[in-house]
């Protein structure tokens, strides 16, 4: 278990449930529930490139929430050179600390792996005119 308390210095690959303990009293969230409704509001968020969603795009790899309502995502962009890539982290972390029931959020911008439009599903290939 990892004993850091805050849920911004979780590593990779815990769970945000490991990174800070329940306090008594916090209100619980249903994870399942929230983390559909944290979904919802990335499919919001656009690319400023593209005219396609950043989840619908495959940029979050990783939406971790837990009872607390704590969300941590790993995200990527499509390029390293992006001229977004020191603000749209913080943007898509306002979106999802908007979602009721987060409590906190973290966005983790991440490049490996880097991303492809192998990530894309057919429709949105479809929509970009990639099929």
């Amino acid at each position: 278990m990892n004993q850091s308390t805050d849920p911004a210095s979780t590593p990779l690959g815990a769970t945000v449930s490991d990174a800070a303990p329940a306090d008594a009293g916090t209100q619980r969230v249903d994870p399942a529930e929230l983390r559909e409704q944290v979904i919802d509001a990335l499919r919001e968020v656009y690319d400023p490139e593209l005219p396609v969603n950043i989840f619908d795009l495959g940029l979050i790899y990783t939406c971790e929430v837990d009872e607390q309502g704590h969300v941590a995502l790993e995200m990527t962009l499509t390029a390293p050179g992006c001229p977004v890539a020191q603000t749209f982290p913080y943007s898509v972390e306002c979106a999802v600390r908007a979602v009721p029931g987060v409590t906190h959020a973290h966005v983790e911008l991440v490049w490996d792996p880097p991303w492809t439009k192998d990530r894309l599903d057919d429709f949105t290939r479809l929509e970009l005119g990639l099929l």
